[in-house]
């Protein structure tokens, strides 16, 4: 039954993604020439939103739904590859006209397009993975599963 509660919650966001014209190409266009900024709207009510989201689940010292177990708030250490990385993402998203994120709203709603926005994360999480473990970072299963993540 919880599966089915967040499939509603997952189909509500996506709605809410669509009628905010995070979905639309024409709208990341406008945005990035700096000609109509309804979507830097939408990401700073979405980044106030969430700030204020994981402060309540702090306070409350949420569990998982599934699980039960205890939600770790854990900050990340800063790796140098941070700044290229964003680059490469942001030049992608610019490329795209598409924000990663919200690519599957926008083949729920037909938009072909958004295929090819899904193959680049795809391919891009690919990717970080082989050089992941290529350079020897990567986390062993048991230590992800235990929570024990670096």
């Amino acid at each position: 039954m919880k599966k089915y509660i967040l499939l509603f919650f997952g189909m509500a966001f996506g709605f809410i993604l669509s009628r905010a014209g995070a979905t639309t190409y024409d709208f990341y266009a406008q945005l990035f020439l700096f000609q109509d900024l309804q979507l830097l709207w939408v990401i700073a009510v979405a980044a106030g939103l969430g700030a204020v989201g994981v402060f309540v689940l702090k306070a409350l010292k949420a569990r998982s739904v599934f699980e039960g177990k205890p939600i770790s708030f854990e900050g990340k250490k800063y790796l140098p590859t941070l700044i290229p990385g964003s680059v490469i993402f942001g030049m992608g998203w610019g490329l795209a006209g598409a924000c990663p994120g919200t690519a599957l709203a926008m083949l729920g709603e037909g938009k072909l397009g958004a295929l090819f926005t899904i193959a680049g994360v795809l391919l891009g999480t690919y990717l970080y993975g082989l050089q992941a473990s290529r350079a020897g970072k990567k986390q062993p299963v048991a230590a992800v599963k235990a929570g024990n993540v670096r």
